[in-house]
């Protein structure tokens, strides 16, 4: 069978790496290409990673033809979908195939509007068009299989990374978070980032998280405790060896009054 590759189909596969097509290429070379690869009509629409090793190296393949589809949108969104259900596929592959699913279904809601004839007085009480699809990133998200607020750093991402920073976090070199961070920098400042290696972009990322951080409120000392000086523990010694003092000199005048009130009643006994 004579198979032709689209290329605006082939957009919606992300590359292997290379070691992932090394590992697919060794096992498609010991094992043969055990599943069919899957055509609508004599066009490619999953297996294009077998299909070039098969003919690299001469293996037979086999296909399988699936003719539900009505357009080449159809399709599109059936490998979407296939893409989705596989459970190796990153966060950031998922939420780029999930945006790319949006933007399909917003297109054709839109031609299928256009299309429609302008309302009339009798069709005024008609429904209400239907709401466009994966409106929100919520639902964006759920189709994805990830967090609304990684549907945010994607759509970042999607908008201001540059190719080469958008290549480093497909392939793991940078994480989704660190890489939102590097796309809001200038282009050329991206690419010195990634060209610096993994190292420089984490050191980068964190640069910008920082400078983007609010600043911290002065931290308020409280104001020490009154405490005793070396000087005040002396005075209150020396005061406390005086009132011992006094407190001796009263018990003996005390008691020498004593005596000399006893020695008086005997004196008065006596007359």
């Amino acid at each position: 069978m004579n198979i032709r590759i689209s290329d605006e189909l082939r957009a919606y596969v992300d590359p292997l790496t290379s070691h992932e097509y090394e590992a697919l290429e060794r096992s498609i070379l010991a094992e043969g290409c055990r599943d069919a690869l899957v055509v609508w009509g004599d066009i490619l629409i999953d297996g294009h990673n077998r299909y070039a090793i098969c003919q690299k190296h001469s293996i037979p393949f086999n296909t399988v033809q699936n003719d539900k589809f009505g357009s080449i949108e159809d399709v599109m969104l059936w490998m979407i979908d296939n893409h989705l259900a596989r459970r190796s596929v990153s966060d950031f592959q998922r939420g780029m195939l999930a945006l790319r699913k949006k933007a399909i279904l917003a297109d054709r809601l839109k031609a299928q509007k256009e299309a429609e004839p302008e309302a009339t007085p009798e069709t005024a009480d008609e429904p209400a068009p239907e709401r466009a699809p994966l409106a929100t990133r919520e639902e964006i998200a759920k189709v994805a299989g990830i967090s609304s607020n990684t549907v945010s750093r994607i759509e970042k991402i999607q908008k201001t990374a540059t190719p080469e920073l958008v290549e480093a976090v497909r392939t793991g070199t940078i994480s989704l978070n660190a890489a939102a961070a590097v796309a809001s920098l200038p282009s050329e400042e991206q690419v010195a980032a990634v060209n610096g290696g993994k190292k420089e972009l984490r050191q980068v990322a964190k640069q910008v998280r920082e400078a983007k951080a609010p600043p911290k409120a002065p931290k308020v000392e409280a104001a020490p405790e009154p405490h005793e000086t070396i000087d005040d523990v002396g005075e209150a010694n020396a005061r406390i060896v005086e009132l011992k003092a006094e407190n001796a000199s009263l018990k003996a005048r005390i008691q020498q009054l004593t005596i000399a009130l006893a020695e008086a009643r005997r004196g008065n006994n006596n007359e």
